[in-house]
């Protein structure tokens, strides 16, 4: 698939999101639901009656195989973005869990494989969303060179739509790897995490490692032999899946003592510092400065506190 995907003419679309300008307005408490896969995230929504709940503007509005970027409305499904990636050899940093692109980049969570894949704040080129006004707001652009002022787009991610609406999204994509397999090691994971070059995900239960080895498939067989060196690896089909929901952010250091930190079983990803459990993690707050600046940008996007109320992003 070379040159353009257009499906839908830019001015229909266009129109789509004026439409959802409409629809959120200027006043009165609101929320954009997606698929609700992780609707709790931030805490509850406000649930005493006034809060309109919308949906986001849905589909692929333009795919750019050969620049590698995909224009998509906020509320199509990370499973259709994917699918029409795939047709092109290619896929996105966004992780499916059954949920919409808006969602993904509001609750700002990494696919299992962000080593390979990369950041989903990364990935993120423009976003286009609904102030607290009612006003179609952008930022960013189609690409990273010559963008300048406000950085928008990683502002957005991770913001659980408490600062806009988010309504259409540009994205970056990158190649399939044409060789891709999951071994299972006993060795040492930080070991293997400083040895290996480009690991696509590393994850350790605190007994076994598993290691995503992706590439052309010489450099993977290189990767491979690297690390059977460091001790006797096997190629499975899957690793396990995490033993819980919860999930946690440790520290380099805290991640290295993380079976004294968790009590249960755990599943922790090497190099990136999440881990997932069964009990959720401690309350840790923020620091002064940084709530400092938290509530200073809800202040400034959002005065009245009309969009997703009740959400708080620091309480993920």
């Amino acid at each position: 698939m070379n040159g353009i995907v257009d499906r839908g003419s830019q001015l229909t679309f266009g129109g789509a999101v004026r439409r959802f300008a409409e629809e959120v307005g200027s006043e009165g408490p609101i929320a954009v639901q997606g698929a609700r896969t992780r609707w709790s995230a931030g805490g509850a929504l406000k649930d005493d009656g006034s809060v309109r709940q919308v949906n986001a503007p849905t589909g692929i509005v333009q795919y750019k195989p050969d620049e590698m970027t995909i224009r998509v409305g906020a509320g199509t499904s990370v499973a259709d973005l994917d699918q029409a990636t795939a047709e092109a050899g290619q896929r996105s940093a966004l992780p499916d869990r059954g949920g919409t692109v808006g969602g993904a980049l509001a609750v700002g969570e990494n696919d299992r494989d962000v080593l390979g894949r990369g950041t989903v704040r990364s990935a993120v080129l423009q976003v286009s969303y609904i102030s607290s006004e009612g006003k179609i707001v952008s930022g960013g652009g189609p690409t990273v060179k010559n963008v300048s002022g406000f950085d928008l787009p990683r502002l957005m991610v991770g913001s659980l739509g408490t600062l806009g609406c988010l309504a259409e999204v540009i994205i970056r994509t990158n190649p399939i790897p044409p060789t891709s397999q999951w071994f299972r090691s006993t060795a040492d994971p930080f070991d293997l995490y400083d040895a290996l070059l480009a690991p696509s995900a590393i994850l350790w239960d605190g007994t076994a490692t598993w290691v995503h080895l992706e590439g052309h498939g010489a450099d993977v067989a290189a990767e491979a032999a690297r690390a059977n060196a460091m001790g006797p690896i096997e190629p499975v089909g899957e690793p396990p899946s995490p033993p819980g929901p919860q999930r946690w952010s440790l520290t380099p250091a805290g991640l290295r003592s993380v079976d004294t930190v968790i009590d249960g079983p755990f599943l922790a990803s090497i190099g990136v510092g999440v881990v997932w459990a069964v009990t959720p993690q401690p309350p840790r707050g923020l620091t002064q400065p940084v709530q400092s600046i938290h509530d200073r940008m809800k202040i400034l996007f959002d005065p009245t506190g009309r969009l997703n109320p009740g959400r708080n992003p620091a309480q993920k």
